[in-house]
């Protein structure tokens, strides 16, 4: 696992154990660090996905599935014959990438020296993408996000993920393998409007990369609003796994 050195410790009553937390300390920004980040491009703010733009890469139209290994095809074949009905999400757990990047919902981009922190309203996430030199991780902690570690490349800025929880899908139906990579390519098309490159390889599912673009809009008078998950949640699931939705009114007492 990753080796960081100031030490502590994060106690949830509800969770599995104790989590021991190893941070590293960070030197304060500079004025010379703050005036470089003035220097490239604007992606603070809040922006919100575009649904129905044509998912296009380099070489025109990409497939609408990702191409899967014999084994992973059957695996995929499977679960859409017999789809469950329950689901992580509708039990409040995250998607955690490459999902979370894909939600309804906005996400709020801020840029500080050394780091790029993506606000996503979804779940009430955190992603963090450091830009401050350091490498990947050799032996990364497993989280949801992963381990994000960014470059800028002229406007472009690039990024790579490893490291990723086994409690996370490549897609639906699709779990990923141990050595499944994300890189993403951020790049503004103009001053409102974002794109997203996405290419994951996986060398245990995924019978080549597979790359899909998504677009983003900026809304400048837009917050970020709150998102407590289980606060009204209507799914349930019975004791024999089968799934339903409560649509009582929330004030409704015992639900009726």
């Amino acid at each position: 696992m990753m080796k960081r050195f100031f030490f502590g410790i994060a106690f949830c009553g509800a969770c599995a154990g104790v989590s021991a937390i190893l941070l590293a300390q960070r030197p304060a920004p500079t004025a010379a660090d703050w005036a470089n980040l003035a220097k490239l491009p604007d992606f603070n703010g809040v922006w919100e996905l575009s649904f129905g733009a044509p998912r296009q890469g380099g070489r025109g139209r990409l497939p609408a599935a990702p191409s899967l290994t014999p084994e992973y095809a059957e695996k995929k074949r499977a679960f859409d014959a017999h789809p469950p009905e329950d689901s992580e999400a509708a039990n409040c757990l995250p998607p955690g990438m490459p999902g979370i990047m894909g939600q309804p919902y906005p996400m709020e981009f801020l840029l500080t020296p050394g780091q790029v922190t993506i606000v996503i309203e979804a779940y009430t996430q955190v992603r963090h993408i450091y830009t401050d030199g350091r490498p990947l991780p050799p032996d990364p902690d497993l989280t949801f996000h992963g381990t994000s570690v960014g470059r800028w490349e002229g406007d472009t800025l690039v990024v790579d993920t490893v490291g990723f929880s086994p409690l996370t899908q490549l897609d639906r139906g699709i779990p990923h393998g141990g050595k499944m990579r994300i890189r993403e390519r951020f790049r503004l098309a103009d001053a409102d409007t974002m794109s997203i490159e996405t290419t994951m390889t996986d060398p245990q599912v995924l019978a080549a990369p597979f790359t899909s673009t998504k677009t983003l809009k900026r809304h400048r008078n837009w917050t970020i609003a709150e998102y407590v998950c289980q606060e009204n949640n209507r799914n349930s699931v019975d004791a024999s796994g089968r799934a339903g939705i409560n649509l009582a009114k929330p004030d409704t007492p015992s639900g009726r």
